[in-house]
Order: structure tokens, then sequence, then C-alpha cells
């Protein structure tokens, strides 16, 4: 009779994984609702969908944030120049109304502004959101305009916060319980409403449920629209490339691109065309500015007491973004399973964030659903978390201590470089986590279920025929691993296994 050790797990098992019985800090918290879930247990025959509860748990968290903010609706928005930051209440919605023009009715792009800022510096499918969100908002004080344009906001963005968390439990067919890594993210509720942040992750999300059902076209063009709303969502195509060019799926990925050109061209070329000094201004304002809170630029610079230029900054980022990503190529050419799409998203899109001039704290929602996908493991996830919410508080005690005069109340500049580390070695952590698992696929949590790439679409299952190095040979590791075998491969694929024998 053969052991539990040296039982195989199907590829094709087709029960939802419960993550209560393979997540131990899932099932540590499950008592508080009463305990893991039986053997037994009726799954799936309820309107309580996994999904559905997913939704709904983030609405919940999403208003739970709004009810922080609240300290700051009521009046830290507009009284004394520390409140917002001591009670961590701080949103650019209603800062920007009246500064980018909407209180006077300016038009995007189109109308010069007064003071510092003379177009609005978001790309134009956000500029486009913001404008939309301002035609409800008529009559009464200034104050009274700001507050409804911020709470108009919060409607839409819960909205994308709802599509986020649904979209990722999708994404993994067998794993929609991840989706609640997304809902319960602490720092995804304090941080939802601070920026428009929210529509380019949730068109990301939706892009990629797309891809992994297998429809490059769908994916593209909401790859396209992303980035028309926020400049990083383009990057995926990159690891994309490569994991391609291993598959041999050269069709799809040339119309995914198409797609995203596409899309990219319809939503900005009027504006170029008709207001190019206006649709011009989020690119030369990310070019011009200058190092800024939270950079590994701005750590170093006070660390080490010197003055890093911006353009020094740039020259820097772009060479640490290219040997990344040179790094992350020869990784998906050379590791010993082809590596799953979610894993190389999070890890691009993270190595974006660190080499970037300026670390907002919003910045932390770009990742929050890739990192669900890419390490599906609550203990992980929890870490990088508190990490984030450390640095929330952080940058906000900190403007508290710069804006309190001779009060200094808040964190002192070396409290804040501390809170700076912190950030950077919570996402270093979780890339690292991420990186361990491409090169031993045994300690990845969706292929020991025994799935290969749920996220990958048509490369899921996919044979290889571009590898580099020892990627077709087993890793020597693997087969002492001490946990059960785990198959995958199409099923013209000659199956690779993983496990002790």
């Amino acid at each position: 009779m053969p052991s539990a050790e040296t039982t195989r797990v199907s590829v094709h098992e087709p029960d939802t994984v419960r993550p209560t019985r393979e997540d131990e800090v899932a099932a540590a918290g499950s008592e508080l609702i009463g305990g893991p879930v039986g053997r037994h247990a009726l799954l799936g025959t309820s309107w309580w969908t996994p999904v559905r509860i997913v939704a709904l748990v983030a609405i919940g968290m999403f208003a739970l944030g709004m009810v922080q903010k609240l300290p700051c609706y009521d009046s830290g928005w507009f009284f004394g120049a520390s409140s917002q930051y001591t009670h961590a209440c701080y949103s650019d919605i209603p800062h920007l109304y009246q500064a980018r023009g909407f209180a006077d009715g300016r038009v995007p792009y189109f109308d010069k502004l007064p003071g510092d800022m003379s177009y609005l510096e978001y790309p134009v499918l956000t500029g486009v959101f913001m404008e939309i969100a301002s035609w409800p908002v008529q009559g009464g004080t200034l104050q009274a305009q700001e507050q409804m344009y911020w709470m108009v906001n919060a409607g839409m963005l819960m909205v994308c916060a709802v599509v986020i968390a649904v979209c990722t439990a999708r994404v993994h067919r067998r794993r929609p319980w991840d989706g609640l890594l997304v809902a319960l993210a602490p720092a995804f509720a304090l941080t939802a409403t601070i920026n428009w942040d929210l529509l380019a992750v949730a068109l990301l999300a939706a892009a990629m449920l797309m891809w992994s059902r297998g429809r490059p076209l769908a994916f593209g063009v909401l790859i396209g629209l992303a980035t028309a709303a926020k400049f990083y969502p383009f990057l995926v195509l990159g690891p994309l490339f490569v994991l391609c060019w291993r598959a041999g799926k050269w069709r799809e990925y040339g119309t995914a691109v198409l797609g995203a050109v596409g899309a990219w061209i319809v939503v900005n070329l009027p504006v170029m065309l008709l207001a190019p000094e206006g649709w011009s201004k989020f690119y030369s304002f990310s070019q011009e500015r200058a190092i800024d809170f939270g950079s590994v630029f701005l750590f170093i610079s006070r660390w080490r007491n010197i003055e890093i230029t911006t353009d020094a900054a740039n020259a820097s980022a772009l060479v640490m973004m290219l040997v990344a990503c040179a790094g992350i190529a020869a990784m998906t050419l050379t590791a010993p399973r082809r590596p799953r799409f979610a894993q190389l998203v999070f890890l691009i899109v993270a190595v974006f964030i660190l080499t970037n001039k300026v670390y907002s704290p919003q910045y932390v929602l770009w990742l929050v659903p890739l990192a669900a996908l890419a390490r599906p493991r609550w203990r992980d996830f929890l870490i990088w978390q508190a990490c984030e919410v450390g640095y929330f508080l952080g940058i906000w005690m900190y403007l508290a201590y710069t804006t309190s005069a001779d009060a200094h109340k808040g964190l002192p500049d070396d409290g804040y470089q501390v809170a700076i580390a912190v950030h950077l070695l919570g996402t270093l952590y979780l890339c690292a986590v991420v990186v361990r698992d491409i090169f031993m696929p045994e300690r990845d949590a969706v292929r020991r279920a025994g799935d290969d790439d749920p996220s990958g679409g048509v490369l899921d299952g996919t044979p290889d025929v571009f590898v580099l190095g020892a990627a077709a040979r087993p890793p020597r590791h693997a087969l002492h691993s001490g946990g059960p075998y785990v198959e995958w491969g199409g099923q013209d694929a000659e199956p690779t296994r993983y496990g002790s024998p």
C-alpha cells in the first residue's frame, strides 16, 4: 500500500482549494468564524459563493477605510497644517479639486492652470475619471464641494476595489479564496482613497483575468486602457514576451500587443493632437520630478548625506530597471519549470516600485492583487502588509513632524528613514520568496496544489520550445523535498514531476 508521502497529486483535481486546510495562518484565523471547513462540508450549494463573499468583504473593508478618513473629512483637510497627517487621513482628492481647476470648470489638458502646475499631471484616462467625478458636484461652499468630490470619487473607487477583488478571486479557478488576501489587506483599505490608482489597478486585474481565460485581445485592450490611466501596467508585456518565447506562443502575444497599442492610441490620440502641451505634462513631469518621499534614492541621499540630482536618479533608475529586467528574463528561460505569469508580473512591478524616484503610500495598491496571485500564503502576505502599514504611518507622522513647527509632533527624520527601510525590506522579502518559488516549484502553493499556471491562459500546461541552461532538468533539491509528487504539462507534453520518490 502506498504511503501518504508517495501519493501523487493529480493536475486535473477539480475541487476548490481550501486555504484553511493548506495554510496554517488561514486555519488559525478561521477560528474566529468557527474553525476550518470540514471534510464533508457542502460547498457551492448556497448563494454564498466564494466570489460573492470576497466582493462583500472588499466592500466592508473599503467602507472601513472611508471611516478612517472621517477626521479629515470633517476638518483635517481644511483646517490646520498638520491635522490631516497626525490622523493619517490625508488624500489628494479634495485638495486637487480646486488646485487642478475642477472647481472652476476647467477642462483637463486643454485649459491652462494657474500656479506652478500648468496642466493636469495625470494620464488621460485618469483625467477623464477625475472630470466625470466632478460633474455631480454643484453649489455650496468650496469645502462642501471638496467633500462631495471626495465622496463621489470614493464611490467610483469602491467599484474599482470590488472589480479588483473579484477578478483576483477568479483568475485561479480552483483558488477563489485567494481573493480574500486582497479584500482583507489592511494597506489596501488605508490607501484606497488617497489618489486615483485603483482605476489602473482594476483594469490590470481585469486584464489578468482575460489572459487566464485565453483571451489575448481582451487582455491587450485592457492593458492599453490601464496604461492610459497609469504608466506602470505596460510593464507586464515584458515578462509575457519571455514566457511566450519559452512556450512558442507568438501569435497570442502579437494579438495582445496590438490590442494594447490600439487601445492606448484610441484614448490618447485625440488629446495628443488637440492639446499636445497638456497631454505631455504627465511625461515631462515624471522626467523632471526630483527624488521624493519613500524612494531608495531619498533613503541613500539622507543616509550617506549626499545630493542625488534628478538626472542622476533618472539614469540610475533606468539602469537598475534594465538590469532587473535582464535578470527576470534570464530566470524565466533557465528556471526548472516555466514561471507562472502572475509571479513575473509581480516581480516586474515590484522592481519598478523599488527603483522609482518616489514611493507614494498608495503605490502599494499596485502590488496587492499581484502578490495575492504570485504568493498566496497568508504568512508572507501579512509580513509584507505589516511593513507597508508601518510605512503608511511613518510618512504621515514624518509630515506631521515637519509641519508642526516647534511642537515637533510626529516622527523625526531618523524615524522616517527607518520607515523607508521597512518598506524596502518588506517588498524585497516578498520578491525573494517569489523568486525561491520559481526556482523551487515544489514550494509554490499554487503548484503544490497540482496546478501549472492557472493565470497563464494559453501558457497553462503548454510544453516549452525554448529553454536555456538546466531548465529541462529537474533540480536536485526537488528529489529530497519530502512532499508529494506534483505533475504538470499539457496533453501533448511530457509531465514534469517534483517531489520525493
